[in-house]
């Protein structure tokens, strides 16, 4: 037997350094070629580190949270044969250090999973079935094994995949596990109340290290608002002639060329009143104390996943038709939610749009997205009375929360930009005009 040591690799774009946000197995597990054994957090992405080797594990170079040199000892592997111990040895590396076998304790099961746990297989047929499950009590920022197909079978059903147990190689979770976790007799966390004890005391606390992907959104966001001088402006826009024009495209092609959300119409008439507010579709550089103005427009599309807010860009939107940016738009927003995503997918947008969708409330304040100067929030469509030449009818209402770098962007040109938009919403056949 040898040992098989995996130094943190060089991720590229100049980077020295990367923060370890989450180990994906412990000290004795066996791992298998291409397991995932890490997941590394860079300035732009989450990246996934796997194994070349298959093996047991012996030891982990660094806790979830520490940041860590490239070159530095990731995690020791017994391997078959020699390994490559005496090899890495002999290399130098900067701040490389000796693997230290560091436990991280793993979350405790519910009683029920436990003493599920502790059952003996009683046959093979017994072993390759995922029994009922209690649910995991996972860390809340904790991103369990799953394939992209999983993660959206779940997106669907509406699970929380941190509290299902995984049934696969290294806990992988399966669509086997999505079934039994629908099909259990759920227990109550520990600390919860059971149902019908709504009003019992309770008394339980939990702390949550602020590490990986969540650091990384709590320092742009505290950064974004510290040196931008952020305002926004809010405006209701009339879309019923848009919805009405989006339900009769997917009507007509939405088997042939894919259903069409409101996102790529808003992407559309961003890219169109942008032409006429080049000030807006710029960088702001406040060290260097210069402006960016771009000619290309790189959407970036907010998007929940797993280990939170991710942004996406949708590249030369201007050069896309209507079903191309939706098509871009759904591809990007999968491999996000999937953790798939790459960096250069993550990176260099020049104004953002962002949307809660059906929770989108009725205004919100969107944080800028630094160094851009503009971000686009779209609030829920809701329905209302309106008065027009003096009847009331029912219209379909829908609120733009925008904010703006008030350094870059004056208070005017951001209202008329927003107008533009509102226009070409209202008589969507003006987004198609040349």
């Amino acid at each position: 037997m040898g040992t098989h040591v995996i130094k943190m690799p060089d991720i590229g774009e100049g980077i020295a350094e990367v923060e370890l946000a989450q180990w994906h197995v412990k000290v004795g597990d066996q791992v298998v070629e291409d397991q995932v054994l890490a997941d590394v957090m860079t300035d732009k992405a989450m990246v996934d580190i796997p194994s070349p080797v298959h093996g047991k594990v012996i030891s982990l170079g660094g806790e979830p949270g520490e940041v860590m040199a490239v070159g530095s000892i990731l995690i020791s592997i017994e391997v078959e044969g020699a390994g490559n111990l005496k090899e890495s040895a002999q290399a130098t590396a900067p701040a490389a250090k000796e693997p230290a076998a560091i436990n991280k304790p793993a979350a405790a099961l519910p009683v029920a999973a436990a003493a599920q746990a502790e059952k003996p297989v009683a046959s093979q047929a017994a072993a390759c079935r995922p029994a009922p499950q209690a649910p995991v009590a996972r860390e809340a920022d904790e991103r369990p094994l799953a394939s992209p197909a999983v993660r959206k079978h779940a997106l669907d059903l509406g699970i929380q995949l941190r509290l299902v147990q995984g049934s696969g190689p290294a806990g992988r979770i399966l669509h086997e596990d999505l079934d039994a976790y629908l099909a259990q007799d759920s227990q109550p966390l520990k600390g919860y109340s059971a149902p019908g004890a709504g009003y019992a005391e309770r008394h339980d606390e939990e702390q949550i290290q602020v590490i990986g992907m969540r650091r990384k959104i709590a320092q742009r966001m505290q950064e974004s608002t510290q040196r931008a001088a952020h305002f926004s402006y809010v405006e209701e826009v009339d879309v019923t002639a848009l919805e009405e024009l989006r339900i009769h495209l997917n009507e007509k092609h939405g088997a042939t060329r894919g259903k069409l959300t409101l996102l790529p119409f808003l992407v559309r008439a961003m890219v169109v009143a942008l032409r006429d507010f080049p000030q807006i579709n710029a960088r702001y550089d406040d060290e260097a104390q210069v402006i960016t103005r771009l000619g290309a427009v790189h959407v970036g599309v907010a998007t929940q996943s797993d280990v939170g807010l991710m942004v996406p860009v949708v590249r030369h939107a201007e050069a896309r038709s209507l079903w191309g940016n939706a098509e871009e738009i759904s591809r990007l927003a999968q491999a996000a939610r999937s953790g798939k995503a790459a960096r250069d997918e993550l990176s260099g947008s020049t104004i953002t749009l962002t949307s809660l969708g059906a929770l989108g409330g009725i205004v919100s304040t969107p944080v800028l997205n630094l160094p851009e100067v503009a971000i686009v929030g779209v609030n829920r469509i809701v329905e209302r009375p309106m008065v027009i030449k003096g009847q009331i009818v029912i219209r379909k209402m829908m609120n733009l929360s925008s904010s703006f770098d008030h350094r870059v962007v004056d208070g005017m040109d951001a209202a008329q930009f927003i107008q533009a938009i509102r226009g070409l919403l209202e008589q969507p056949a003006t987004l198609f005009v040349e």
